[in-house]
C-alpha cells in the first residue's frame, strides 16, 4: 500500500493507495514541524490517522510506502517527520518533501514550470520537470507570503480599521465573526498561529467579492506576489500554475493579476492531492 500526504499549515490530506487505485482518504489537521514538535506530530499522525485507518481494518504493518509532503519542510526538518512517520508506520519506506516539490510535481509533472501555492501561505518555484531549480524565499506572513490568504486577511483587516473599506462591510464583518478590535488584536498578537486567523477572512471576502474595494484588494494582493516573487525567475516564456484555495476560490483575480503583469495562466488546482496520485502511480 502507498500512503500519499499532501499538509498545509491547516490541514493534511492522506491518500492510501493499493493497486494504484485510492482504498482511503483522509483528513487531519496541517503538520508543520516549524510551529509543532516531534511528540505533537505524533499525536496529529496517531490519533487521526493510524486510528482511523485502523477503524477500516488497515494496520500500519500494511504500508509499504509513504510520500509526505509538507509546508515549510526545509532540508532539516524532513528527517523529523520520517523519524515520527516510521516510528507509527515501521515497514514503510518515507520520502519527505517540500509541499513547493508537491505543487510542481502535481501541476506540471515531468514538464518545465512555475508552480505557485496560494493557500494560507505561498510560495513559489521555477521547475525543470524533474527538481525546483530556483525559489524566492516566501518568508512568512509577517515578511512576505504575498498572495496568501493569511495576508489577505492581514490587509483586509487592516483596511477595516483604517477607513479604506466601506463601514456597511466592517460592521457585517464584525457581526458575522462576534470580534471586535481587542478581540482581533489578541488572536493576532498573543494567541498561537496567527496566519490561520487571518486566512479565515478569505471566507468572507469570498461571499462579498463582488464589492469592487474588495475585488481590488485581491488583485493587489496577487500582483503583490507576482511582482515579489515570480517576475524574479524572468521566465515570461512559462505558463504560471498555481494550487491552493486563494488560487482556486479567486481564481478571476488570479487570472486578471497575471494579465496585468503581462503573465499566462497555467493550471489551477484546489488541491495537489489528484495531482501526486498521477505523478506516483501513473
Amino acid at each position: 500500500m502507498l500512503l500519499i500526504a499532501d499538509s498545509g499549515s491547516t490541514k493534511t490530506h492522506w491518500a492510501l493507495l493499493e493497486d494504484k487505485q485510492v482504498k482511503a482518504e483522509i483528513r487531519s489537521q496541517g503538520i508543520n514541524p516549524f510551529f509543532q514538535d516531534n511528540e505533537r506530530i505524533r499525536q496529529i499522525v496517531k490519533m487521526e490517522l493510524a486510528y482511523p485507518l485502523r477503524a477500516q481494518g488497515i494496520e500500519g504493518d500494511a504500508i509499504s510506502e509513504i510520500h509526505f509532503y509538507g509546508a515549510g519542510l526545509r532540508d532539516e526538518m524532513k528527517a523529523r517527520v520520517i523519524a515520527v512517520l516510521q516510528r507509527i508506520f515501521p515497514r514503510a519506506a518515507v520520502e519527505a518533501q517540500s509541499d513547493l516539490l508537491a505543487a510542481a510535481r502535481a501541476l506540471c509533472g515531468h514538464d518545465e514550470g512555475i508552480a505557485c501555492i496560494l493557500g494560507t501561505g505561498s510560495n513559489s518555484g521555477l521547475y525543470d520537470g524533474t527538481d525546483i531549480v530556483a525559489n524566492i524565499p516566501p518568508l512568512g506572513f509577517i515578511l512576505g507570503d504575498e498572495g496568501s490568504g493569511a495576508v489577505l486577511g492581514k490587509l483586509f483587516l487592516g483596511s477595516l480599521f483604517k477607513g479604506l473599506i466601506s463601514n456597511e462591510i466592517k460592521e457585517e464583518y464584525l457581526s458575522d465573526t462576534g470580534e471586535d478590535l481587542a478581540d482581533i488584536i489578541d488572536k493576532v498578537y498573543r494567541q498561537p498561529l496567527p496566519n490561520r486567523y487571518l486566512a479565515h477572512a478569505a471566507k468572507f471576502i469570498h461571499r462579498h467579492i463582488d464589492c469592487p474595494e474588495l475585488q481590488q484588494l485581491v488583485v493587489n494582493n496577487f500582483r503583490a506576489f507576482v511582482q515579489r516573487n515570480v517576475a524574479q525567475y524572468q521566465r515570461p516564456d512559462l505558463l504560471v500554475n498555481a494550487v491552493g484555495s486563494i488560487a482556486w476560490y479567486f481564481k478571476d483575480q488570479w487570472h486578471e493579476a497575471l494579465r496585468e503583469e503581462q503573465l499566462t495562466p497555467g493550471t489551477i488546482l484546489q488541491a495537489p492531492i489528484q495531482g501526486l496520485i498521477n505523478y506516483h502511480v501513473g
